[in-house]
C-alpha cells in the first residue's frame, strides 16, 4: 500500500472542505476506503496532512478519529468553517476534485 499516495490526495482537500474515505482511496489507486483510514492512523504529520478533512460518505464523522477523537475532529472542521446539521456535515462542503 503506497501510503504517499494517500497523503497527497488528502492534502489536496481545500480548507472548509472534506472528503469521504471513498474518493481519497480512488484518488489515491487503494480498492477499500476502509484503507485509507490505516493509513490516516499512521499519518507523521497530521499539520501537513488534513486527516481531519476526511470523514464517512453518510457525511458523518468517524468514531476513531486518531488525533484527539470525533469532538476534536469536529472543532478542526468547525474552526475552517464547515457546517454541520445534527451530527452530519452539510453537502456543500464536500469536495468536488
Amino acid at each position: 500500500m503506497n501510503y504517499d499516495r494517500v497523503y497527497k490526495a488528502v492534502e489536496r482537500i481545500p480548507k472548509g472542505k472534506v472528503a469521504s474515505y471513498k474518493q481519497i482511496a480512488l484518488l489515491s489507486g487503494l480498492k477499500n476506503p476502509r484503507n485509507v483510514g490505516h493509513v490516516l492512523h499512521f499519518n507523521p504529520d497530521p499539520h501537513q496532512t488534513p486527516c481531519h478533512r476526511v470523514v464517512h460518505t453518510d457525511r458523518s464523522l468517524p468514531d476513531g478519529y486518531a488525533f484527539g477523537g470525533k469532538d476534536v475532529q469536529k472543532k478542526k472542521l468547525m474552526e475552517e468553517g464547515v457546517k454541520f446539521n445534527n451530527e452530519k456535515i452539510r453537502r456543500e462542503f464536500f469536495w468536488k476534485p
